[in-house]
């Protein structure tokens, strides 16, 4: 059993709450849009973290980071992957990897919007944990823990909160 903390779109900054809401879990996943390499850092220092560079993300973040990460959790295949779309509208790219690979969750940030979708004709669950950082259209900060246990994916709880000027930026 494994307790796993979701964020995406944290561009350079961290909720203050993160740390707190994400004592309890194994590992860390990032989808993207990273920031800075400090960001990833703090988040890796912290707890083990496995993340995806994203659009905004430079060469440094790219070297550390891959683009798609494909893996195991439990008996649960994960496709991670910062710009993938979501059910009926994948990426063209990422559609075709889900129709070989059939992974068990599909993530994705970048649209910084929440999004957890059952999707029936893949048989996956898609999650899009929004947005964790201050930067961009967003009014709240939103960042997802769970649990996967064998091939079971339960306990989804969200943590959201206002956007602020408490975030710290590194």
């Amino acid at each position: 059993m494994k307790t796993i903390g979701l964020l995406s779109d944290t561009h350079g900054s961290l909720h203050p709450k993160v740390f707190e809401f994400f004592g309890g879990c194994d590992e860390i996943w990032h989808a993207g849009d990273i920031g800075n390499p400090g960001t990833s850092d703090r988040l890796a220092e912290f707890k083990p973290l496995r993340a995806v560079f994203g659009n905004i993300d430079g060469t440094e973040l790219r070297t550390i980071h891959p683009r798609i990460q494909l893996f195991n959790c439990e008996d649960v295949k994960v496709l991670m992957t910062h710009i993938g779309g979501y059910p009926g509208k994948y990426e063209p790219e990422i559609r075709a990897m889900i129709i070989k690979e059939k992974p068990g969750i599909f993530i994705s940030g970048h649209s910084h919007i929440l999004k957890v979708i059952y999707d029936k004709k893949n048989n996956l669950l898609h999650m899009n944990p929004g947005a964790a950082g201050n930067s961009g259209l967003h009014r709240v900060i939103t960042f997802l823990r769970f649990i996967i246990d064998g091939k079971d994916i339960r306990d989804l709880e969200i943590f959201e909160a206002e956007r602020s000027s408490r975030h710290i930026d590194y």
